[in-house]
C-alpha cells in the first residue's frame, strides 16, 4: 500500500508543480487556488475507474490492458503508446527541472557548477536508469526515501516561511492579470491538471504490487487528494512570499519557487532547504516512478505480441524488463537534447488527455463486455470494496 501511494504520487508531484505549475501563479495570482481546485474534480472520477479496472485486471501495462480488452488491441496500442510518450515527456522535464534547482542549491553556496542544464539532466537520468534495471524492490524503497526526504523537508521549509507570508497578496489583484488575453483561465487549468496527469501510475506495475485488489484502489483514493493539498499549499505560500509587482515574472522562470524567494530578498538556509527538496525529493521521486512505469506498458505489449519481443525480455536476475528500461531511456535522453521544458510540457499534455479519454472509454467498454470479471471495487457502487 504505501508503496502504491508514493509511486503514484511520486509520479505526479515535481516537475509539474514546480515549474509550468508554477508558471501559471504569475498568470492568474490568487486565483490559481480555484485552477487547482477544478483540476482536482476533473482527475477524481477518472481515479475511481482506474481504481475498479487496476482491481480487477491487476496486470503490468495499466490501460493498454484495460483499452485492449475493452475495446479491442489497436485501440490498447494507441492508449499505450501516448502513456509512453507522456511519461517519457515527464522524465525528460523532471530532469530537466532537477538541473534548475540543483544549480540554485549550488549558487546558494556560492559554488559554481561547469556544466550546462541539459548535461546535469543527462547524468541523473542514466543513474536512474541504471537504478531501475535492478528491480521494483530498489526503487520502491528509493521511492519512499525521496517522498519522505520531500515531506521532511517541506514540512521545515513551511514553518520557516511563515513569517514571510504576506496576508495582503491575497486580496490584492496585479494589474496585469486583468490585461492577460492570452492566458486563459481554461488554459490555466489544462496547465494545472499535468501536475495531476500520473495520479493512476501504480496500476502499470499491478503484477508487483502486494494485494493489488485492495492496494491499488486505495492509492487510487488518496492520490488526487494528495496532490491537491500539496499543490495548494506550495501555491499559497508561493503567492505569500512573491511581491505583487514581482508576481508576473514568474509566468516565465525557469525555477518559480527560487526566482520568487530572490525577488523577496529570502536566501541563504531557506533557499538552499527549498531547491534540496525539489530537487533531491519531488524531482528524484518523479524520475524514479516515471522511469520505473514506462516499460511496463513497452514489456507488456511485447509479451502480447504488439510490439517486437525483445522489448518482453527480462534480466534473469532482477526479474524487470531490461530491454524496455533502456530502450525508453533512450527516448528520454533524446528528449532533453531539446532543452524545451515548453515542448516538452505541451506533448505529455496533449498525450495524457488523449490517454485518459480512452481510459474512461475502456472502463465503460469493459462494464459492457466483461461483466463478468471480479471487481473488488466498482466506481459508484454504494460500498467501496464489493466482496
Amino acid at each position: 500500500m504505501r508503496e502504491a501511494v508514493t509511486i503514484t504520487a511520486g509520479s505526479v508531484i515535481g516537475v509539474g508543480l514546480f515549474t509550468t505549475g508554477s508558471n501559471v501563479v504569475g498568470n492568474l495570482g490568487v486565483e490559481v487556488i480555484f485552477a487547482t481546485l477544478l483540476a482536482l474534480l476533473v482527475s477524481i472520477y477518472p481515479a475511481l475507474l482506474y481504481a475498479e479496472m487496476g482491481a480487477a485486471l491487476p496486470y503490468a501495462g495499466g490501460t493498454y490492458q484495460f483499452a485492449s480488452l475493452g475495446l479491442g488491441k489497436a485501440v490498447g496500442v494507441l492508449a499505450g503508446w501516448n502513456f509512453i510518450i507522456s511519461l517519457v515527456a515527464v522524465t525528460g522535464g523532471e530532469a530537466l527541472a532537477f538541473s534548475y534547482y540543483f544549480k540554485t542549491l549550488c549558487l546558494a553556496f556560492d559554488w559554481q557548477i561547469p556544466l550546462s542544464n541539459v548535461a546535469v539532466a543527462l547524468i541523473v537520468t542514466i543513474g536512474f536508469i541504471i537504478a531501475n534495471v535492478f528491480g521494483v524492490r530498489l526503487t520502491g524503497r528509493l521511492q519512499n526515501g525521496f517522498m519522505f526526504f520531500f515531506w521532511g523537508v517541506a514540512a521545515i521549509w513551511f514553518l520557516t516561511m511563515i513569517q514571510n507570508i504576506e496576508l495582503p497578496n491575497f486580496v490584492k489583484s496585479p494589474e496585469f492579470i486583468a490585461k492577460d488575453k492570452d492566458f486563459t483561465f481554461i488554459g490555466a487549468v489544462c496547465m494545472i491538471w499535468w501536475c495531476f496527469a500520473g495520479f493512476e501510475a501504480c496500476v502499470a506495475m499491478g503484477e508487483e504490487i502486494r494485494f493489488p485488489k485492495i492496494n491499488i484502489p486505495r492509492a487510487m483514493f488518496l492520490a488526487p487528494f494528495v496532490v491537491f493539498c500539496v499543490n495548494a499549499l506550495f501555491q499559497w505560500y508561493l503567492i505569500g512570499i512573491t511581491p505583487v509587482e514581482k508576481l508576473a515574472s514568474l509566468a516565465t522562470a525557469e525555477a518559480p519557487y527560487a526566482e520568487a524567494m530572490k525577488a523577496a530578498g529570502i536566501l541563504g538556509f531557506p533557499l538552499a532547504l527549498l531547491a534540496a527538496g525539489i530537487a533531491f525529493g519531488g524531482d528524484f521521486s518523479t524520475l524514479n516512478a516515471s522511469i520505473s512505469t514506462t516499460p511496463r506498458y513497452l514489456f507488456t505489449m511485447a509479451r502480447d505480441g504488439a510490439m517486437p519481443k525483445i522489448f518482453a525480455k527480462v534480466s534473469r536476475r532482477y526479474q524487470t524488463p531490461y530491454v524496455a528500461v533502456i530502450t525508453l531511456g533512450v527516448l528520454t535522453v533524446a528528449l532533453i537534447a531539446t532543452n524545451s521544458l515548453l515542448y516538452i510540457a505541451e506533448l505529455s499534455l496533449f498525450a495524457d488527455l488523449f490517454y485518459y479519454v480512452l481510459g474512461i472509454l475502456a472502463a465503460l467498454g469493459l462494464r459492457k463486455n466483461h461483466p463478468e470479471l471480479k471487481r473488488s471495487y466498482k466506481a459508484g457502487a454504494t460500498h467501496e470494496f464489493i466482496c
